[in-house]
């Protein structure tokens, strides 16, 4: 009887549980299950939107599964531990091995969490870095500073995107929190854990943009200081420049003075040459010098820099500074000059022409149509650069130095023994004497003014003739003073001259090689043919 009466009364007490819990299925589904999924469907529109934001959300999720790493992490290090001391059977080795390697793992997926004060975002609101010292020390530096001016706006303009991606999604967890505020209201037995981590995950994404506020006003005023040091620097570099446009400008002008008076007092073309290239590499050498002391600050660094820069350049080209050096001789000796003849010797080759140009590193000559190209080059017309180093080791003859435009120049023609050589000496005298004596009398003024310069002993400039016994007869030679720039011009116009003198002559004989056979006449066969004189 009385477990019966156990049955029953435990019978009632289910029933009465049941009932109570059925009611309160009831209750809620009847009067809140509309609330509930209307806040559930706010929700769901709001989660979508917090979705786009998914820089931060997902920066996050990384904290919290780091998080939630780091302390199984810590579980298994506590497990290793105890079992490390206890481990006894087969399987709790392997468990401890088994555990050790994935502690290895996981301890290499959490390397970012070693620092116990480690936030959320903490790269997502770092600002980025400004460089310190930022400097502006010449013309090329103005490009760096304008762009790293552009640079540090444009990781402003990030930054402040950043922030405020970062309130729209605060704005949108806090109606997150508010829905799951009142869906804990109605079933806090469901929702009140979700609840309390919203909040948490609210109170942490404000901690993030209270930090990015304050971070954003020092960042501010840290760039506003760079780009005014940066911009002080530009205009510095700006005054500079106009400075050292303004410097340029005068020496130019005063340069380009000098050369309008050289122009109207020189007439004479070589010198206006020369003075006009002295001027214009003197204005180029100050220029230089200008910039150079504007742009190093001390004299030492020039005096240091050049020391460097010439024993590089005496080194590494050697032969450009030769050249240079060269250059020095030729214009401040006065040796060659522009429009002078040369003669230049190279590589067993003979060059003969004018010269076009003198500068720093060599000399232009025009090859013209002389005695050399027409018996050894049989080519003439060619542009050739003579290094100007080329006057410390090679033959450079000049034919019009300084005031003398006139060289010696001469033809040679041989006549037989048996003429008569006195008369043919004669001729030849003649002749040349006729053709010759305006260049005889040029040279004799201008041997006058070459006096004032060197010691000259032998000034006879008239035409000289020589004769001498050679195998096939006796050379008559007449050396005269013809034009250094058409020497073969009046020798050919002698040489005819005296071919036509000669050949009305009947004592006279153009000789030229010949062989005599003298026969026995006794001796011989008469059918024999015994040949003639060749002449």
């Amino acid at each position: 009887m009385r477990s019966l009466s156990i049955f029953v009364l435990s019978f009632f007490l289910c029933a009465l549980t049941l009932y109570g819990n059925t009611q309160e299925n009831v209750t809620l589904s009847q009067e809140q299950i509309l609330q509930i999924e209307s806040l559930k469907a706010d929700f769901q529109k709001i989660d979508a939107a917090v979705s786009q934001e998914n820089v931060w959300i997902k920066s996050y999720a990384t904290y919290l599964a780091a998080l939630r790493v780091k302390g199984d992490l810590e579980k298994i290090r506590k497990r290793i531990k105890w079992l490390a001391k206890h481990a006894k059977t087969p399987k709790d080795k392997d468990e401890l091995n088994a555990l050790i390697a994935k502690e290895n793992i996981l301890a290499t997926q959490i390397g970012s969490l070693k620092d116990e004060h480690y936030t959320p975002f903490s790269e997502l609101i770092t600002p980025p870095k400004i460089e310190e010292g930022v400097e502006i020390h010449n013309p090329f530096d103005i490009f760096t500073g304008l762009s790293l001016i552009k640079t540090l706006n444009n990781n402003l303009e990030d930054y402040k995107k950043k922030k405020d991606t970062l309130q729209n999604l605060i704005a949108q967890l806090q109606k997150e929190v508010d829905i799951y505020k009142r869906l804990a209201s109605i079933d806090a037995k469901k929702y009140r854990e979700t609840f309390k981590q919203k909040q948490l995950q609210l109170t942490r994404f404000e901690s993030a943009l209270d930090t990015m506020n304050a971070t954003l006003e020092v960042y501010q005023k840290r760039l506003d200081i760079t780009a005014v040091n940066i911009n002080k620097g530009i205009q510095k570099q700006f005054y500079r420049l106009m400075k050292i446009g303004i410097a340029i400008l005068v020496v130019f002008l005063i340069f380009f003075s000098l050369k309008l008076i050289v122009k109207k007092y020189i007439t004479d073309n070589e010198r206006f040459y020369m003075a006009n290239k002295i001027i214009t590499f003197t204005n180029f050498t100050i220029i230089i010098l200008i910039i150079f002391f504007n742009y190093i600050e001390n004299a030492s660094y020039l005096v240091t820099i050049l020391g460097f820069a010439s024993a590089g350049i005496a080194i590494a080209m050697k032969d450009w500074f030769m050249s240079i050096l060269g250059w020095l001789v030729i214009v401040f000796g006065g040796s060659i000059h522009v429009g002078d003849r040369v003669r230049v010797d190279m590589n067993g080759m003979k060059y003969v022409g004018d010269v076009l140009d003198i500068s720093l590193l060599r000399i232009t000559i025009l090859e013209d149509i002389t005695l050399t190209s027409v018996m050894h080059n049989r080519r003439a017309g060619r542009i050739i650069f003579i290094p100007n180093n080329y006057v410390f080791t090679h033959m450079i003859a000049n034919y019009t130095h300084n005031s003398l435009k006139t060289v010696w120049d001469g033809v040679k023609i041989t006549i037989t023994f048996d003429s008569n050589h006195k008369k043919a000496m004669y001729i030849v005298k003649e002749i040349t004497k006729k053709f010759s004596k305006g260049y005889t009398d040029i040279t004799r003024k201008q041997l006058n003014k070459l006096r004032q310069h060197y010691n000259l002993k032998n000034t006879n400039v008239e035409p000289r003739i020589y004769s001498f016994i050679v195998d096939n007869g006796i050379d008559i030679e007449a050396w005269y003073l013809t034009n250094a720039y058409a020497t073969l011009t009046l020798r050919s116009v002698i040489s005819t001259e005296i071919l036509d003198a000669f050949k009305v002559e009947d004592d006279i004989t153009i000789a030229y090689p010949t062989q005599k056979l003298h026969v026995d006449m006794a001796k011989s066969q008469p059918d024999l043919d015994l040949g003639n004189e060749v002449v």
